[in-house]
């Protein structure tokens, strides 16, 4: 018997385990979950446990429906705010998999694994970290989220003026006692908004744990009565909320972005990647950057970088390599927000870096003043582009390049564009409020 399932079966006693949750994720990156007996564990482990995928976002269509849940045993967790009166309930993280055994094309946890699998190809093990920024606004009384933040705090205010504080000791809590290393948490520049960020972890766990952490913050805030968002902007006239994805490369145990002799002690391979994710930025950023509201954070004046550049300091631009050298040299894109799907996410910035790496491409020269007070034409005269404007723009250059369908496959990038042209067209024909304000009276 497996080494890792005994000492789940070990814990599964200790604890009382009654229930388990076989936790996935949609085309959006939405949590989704089928709870099971822990009778049916060994089914569960042997892949036996069958759902109806016709009822979620870019999977099966209805004659092609059965799909498969294959338990990660790594992702094997007992869920801290169920453990009460001696029991407990637990969760996997699971893979699809169609009734043949194979990989179910439309999972996105697949995606992710099969661009680790062509990292591997190249010699490369990949490394991410990233850091999610999230909000807390009040509910009215009928439990529904309103606008009103929990505090008024700025960047790094403490108690009595945090009063999130204690939201996020919680948090702390439940992700440490689910394995999770906590580096550090803070009040973030709008208020209300937060940040609790934990060590890095291999592509995939990395993705699991993003998408572990939105799930915790969410349950968490709810216990206390609020409502805990990621939503890129939710607050007009303040900061939004980012993903900063931290990226290194290892082989044999040894980071190839560093190299003390080279410039910036970045090695050749660290700049090909750079270069990677700036030529490919554009046509990946209708993934990192899903939603509408995206890009209203994308824009000069709130931190977040809205123009295509990299520097080892700037914070203004698109790409930063922070001070860490050695074993904790990394590559961080800056643009993406905690909306995103982590596994396509991630897939899609790994493979436009590596597309550097294959093709062997230059980085430009490094853009270390603050772009955002750089004139229109200065911008211009230095090359520095801009991201795409609008969910739209970014569509169609998603469409344009070739990354997202030699990451995605077929079925997942034909499902996603699909998906997000609707979503667009529902924002495009709706009647805001802002216009009913700018206009009715006057017009």
């Amino acid at each position: 018997m497996d080494s890792k399932l005994q000492e789940i079966q070990k814990m599964i006693e200790k604890m009382h385990v009654e229930l388990l949750h076989l936790q996935f994720v949609d085309l959006e990156g939405t949590l989704k979950q089928l709870t099971i007996t822990v009778e049916q564990l060994e089914d569960a482990v042997d892949g036996k446990i069958m759902f109806d995928g016709s009822s979620i976002i870019g999977f099966a269509p209805i004659n092609k429906s059965d799909l498969y849940l294959q338990p990660d045993l790594s992702t094997f967790s007992i869920i801290p705010w169920t453990v009460e009166n001696g029991y407990a309930e637990a969760r996997f993280l699971c893979s699809v998999f169609n009734p043949d055994g194979t990989p179910y094309e439309g999972d996105t946890r697949n995606v992710l694994k099969r661009t680790v699998d062509h990292a591997a190809k190249m010699g490369y093990q990949v490394y991410l970290g990233p850091e999610l920024e999230f909000f807390l606004f009040q509910v009215d009384d009928k439990g529904k989220p309103t606008i009103n933040t929990v505090d008024q705090a700025s960047y790094f205010e403490p108690a009595p003026y945090d009063l999130g504080e204690r939201v996020r000791l919680e948090i702390y809590r439940t992700l440490k006692a689910m394995g999770y290393t906590i580096e550090a948490s803070h009040h973030e520049v709008a208020p209300g908004q937060h940040e609790i960020s934990y060590k890095y972890a291999d592509a995939l766990g990395a993705a699991d744990r993003a998408t572990t952490f939105k799930w915790v913050v969410r349950t968490i805030a709810r216990k206390f009565g609020l409502h805990a968002t990621f939503m890129p902007k939710p607050l007009y006239g303040q900061s939004g909320s980012g993903m900063h994805v931290n990226v290194s490369l290892f082989q044999n145990e040894q980071n190839v972005f560093y190299d003390e002799y080279r410039k910036l002690q970045l090695s050749k391979v660290a700049y090909q990647f750079i270069a990677g994710l700036l030529e490919n930025v554009k046509t990946l950023t209708a993934v990192t950057n899903p939603l509408v509201n995206s890009y209203k954070r994308l824009v000069p004046g709130f931190e977040a970088p809205c123009y295509i550049a990299w520097s080892a300091s700037n914070r203004s631009a698109l790409i930063r390599i922070p001070a860490k050298r050695g074993a904790a040299t990394r590559v961080e894109l800056r643009c993406p927000d905690p909306s995103a799907n982590p596994y396509l996410a991630y897939a899609i910035i790994v493979s436009a870096g590596l597309d550097g790496v294959e093709r062997e491409l230059t980085a430009v020269d490094a853009v270390d003043e603050d772009i955002f007070h750089m004139s229109p034409a200065e911008r211009k005269r230095r090359g520095i582009a801009s991201l795409p404007a609008s969910l739209e723009a970014a569509l169609a250059l998603f469409e344009e390049g070739h990354i997202g369908l030699e990451t995605f496959g077929e079925h997942v990038y034909n499902e996603y564009v699909a998906l997000k042209r609707d979503e667009w067209d529902r924002y495009r024909t709706a009647v805001h409020p802002w216009e009913i304000e700018a206009y009715q009276q006057k017009f």
